[in-house]
């Protein structure tokens, strides 16, 4: 099961005919470069268990905290790219994980808090970000199965991160970012970068999850 999924085939392919080579370039390089970063990724979360419990979904989400808190602090300091008018509004990610391990039932099983502590680069290009952006975003996508699957069985948790915020969860969200990101990378440059970017993101955070291994 797929619990860190990043699907390409939610974004509509509207206009195929326009730069559909370019289009299908930046998405199979982001997938290709990250491939088995994703897969062993699956295999390390906490949530990968099919009998997860409350305790799991408290090391689940302080490993993401880990990971988001500082990134988000790093990407703040960007006005262009997916930080700017050709991005999307700021990731609600932390807000649902703090909103989740607020919750008593959680308590017993919460840590201090920890973060990465490795810089970001302070000279990322735009493209980078999106690469970064990429893997933040697809973050997300799997929680619909995960919540499907765990919602019985965690309640009465109301699994916020895995529900994911606005109607109809993450998928619209996606479709979003996905259009941004297709029209904003363009050439193997910014390819380039991107993947550099999303490999990066994914290292980042398989660090933390095989830190506690």
């Amino acid at each position: 099961m797929r619990i860190w999924r990043i699907r390409p085939h939610l974004v509509p392919f509207m206009n195929r005919s326009t730069d559909t080579a370019r289009e299908s370039d930046v998405l199979a390089a982001l997938r290709q470069a990250t491939a088995s970063r994703h897969e062993r990724l699956d295999s390390g979360l906490p949530l990968s268990r099919p009998d997860a419990t409350l305790a799991d979904y408290a090391r689940h989400l302080q490993l993401l905290r880990a990971w988001l808190a500082p990134l988000a602090a790093w990407q703040q300091d960007y006005s262009d790219g997916p930080q700017g008018p050709a991005g999307i509004a700021a990731a609600p990610h932390l807000a649902l994980i703090e909103a989740d391990l607020a919750e008593p039932s959680l308590a017993a099983f919460l840590r201090a808090p920890q973060l990465d502590s490795a810089p970001w680069p302070d000279d990322a290009s735009a493209a980078y970000r999106w690469g970064v952006a990429y893997v933040v975003e697809g973050s997300q996508l799997g929680g619909a199965v995960l919540h499907k699957r765990l919602a019985d069985q965690l309640a009465p948790h109301p699994l916020r991160y895995l529900r994911g915020a606005g109607e109809g969860g993450p998928g619209p969200r996606w479709r979003t970012f996905m259009l941004a990101l297709r029209d904003q990378v363009q050439g193997e440059a910014q390819v380039a970068d991107a993947c550099a970017g999303a490999c990066d993101a994914f290292d980042r955070i398989l660090g933390l999850a095989f830190s506690e291994c």
